[in-house]
């Protein structure tokens, strides 16, 4: 029988609601133990970009960033969705520089920034878009240079080795796989599979797992020791740089600006959030049932984060405007609200309340 999820966000034109958002969310501790379940956490649901940083796992791991010198923001790059503004296509080139190719190599597809900015001054300029502005190009770009370093070792050419990296049973989405397996504790070849918008597979968990492998993240309890100092290094680049795991005025990036290594988020397409908590040693994985993102996916995560983290006034009122955020119309007349639902505060409030310093 399945589970009605509850309301975790309202939408309200003026004081009455006017749309429900509904979902679940699962915050696991560093020994597995499930802190918070509010609604279904059992039910498989694709994450899509919200792994990118277990999918990053193995560029660390395998010593492919050691080789290829790669920088914070490059780490970061391979752990985002960017919006295609200059810096991330640069950021993103220079990756497969040093891996010695270019932007050939990529198989995650074109599509135009969606940082409106850039897009503007393309169209205005005549320019068109390419694989490096993907939103995934960076990810891709961190899947390239584990091909190159497994090329090396195989005696292969790197073009030649990479070809198809995509598929499944390339070496070097094998690798990527085992990755987000042993973090999760999953049984990919069990889980429904599908293919993700940038080509790679997809495979749908239950949102417990997902809180899982980040509370991991947060930790390093459960992970091999490679993948342990992989992912310490891959939140303390995302940390270091913000900027390219999103970009301007992005949610992630707003919040990591703010609060540092206290919390390591990523978004998801279809109302997927995940994020690490390491100084509580918390996972977090939420699934807005309507796959609604930029309003209903960052207002929970906004309310979780408010719901854990010690704040003072200033970061407390900074959450506040995410998690209760005002609504405005072209003309900008204040309109209504878009906010964490009341059961959703309650529910955090009696299960995670205890956890926070008196």
């Amino acid at each position: 029988m399945s589970i009605l999820n509850p309301d975790l966000v309202h939408a309200l034109r003026g004081t009455a609601i006017e749309s429900i958002h509904r979902g679940a969310l699962a915050i696991v501790d560093g020994d597995g133990a499930l802190v918070c379940a509010i609604g279904d956490t059992e039910r498989p649901i694709f994450p899509r970009s919200a792994v990118k940083l277990l999918q990053a796992l193995p560029l660390v791991a395998g010593g492919a960033a050691d080789a290829l010198a790669l920088t914070d923001a490059e780490l970061a790059l391979a752990c985002a969705s960017h919006g295609g503004e200059p810096e991330h296509v640069a950021t993103a080139a220079g990756m497969l520089a040093k891996a010695g190719l270019d932007a050939a190599a990529l198989e995650c597809g074109t599509h135009w920034p969606s940082h409106d900015g850039t897009l503007k001054a393309m169209a205005r300029d005549g320019a068109r878009p390419g694989a490096l502005h993907n939103n995934c190009s960076g990810k891709h770009a961190g899947f390239v240079c584990v091909g190159c370093l497994m090329a090396r070792a195989a005696g292969s050419e790197a073009a030649d080795f990479v070809r198809g990296y995509v598929a499944p049973d390339h070496p070097v989405m094998r690798e990527v796989g085992a990755a987000l397996a042993a973090a999760t504790d999953a049984y990919l070849d069990r889980a429904p599979v599908g293919t993700d918008g940038c080509s790679i597979p997809t495979y749908a968990l239950p949102l417990r797992q997902l809180a899982q492998a980040f509370a991991r993240v947060a930790t390093g309890h459960g992970l091999s020791a490679s993948h342990a100092a992989a992912a310490r290094r891959l939140r303390g680049a995302i940390a270091r740089s913000p900027f390219h795991v999103a970009g301007s005025g992005r949610f992630d990036t707003r919040v990591m600006q703010r609060l540092g290594e206290r919390v390591c988020c990523k978004v998801g397409a279809e109302g997927v959030y995940c994020a690490a908590l390491p100084e509580q040693g918390l996972g977090v994985a939420i699934k807005v049932d309507d796959g609604n993102n930029a309003r209903a996916a960052e207002v929970v995560m906004a309310a979780v984060i408010e719901a854990v983290l010690p704040l003072d006034e200033d970061d407390a009122g900074f959450l506040r405007g995410l998690s209760d955020t005002r609504l405005f119309n072209w003309n900008g007349m204040l309109v209504g609200r878009l906010q964490a639902s009341s059961a959703l505060r309650t529910a955090l409030a009696e299960t995670l309340g205890p956890l926070r310093p008196a």
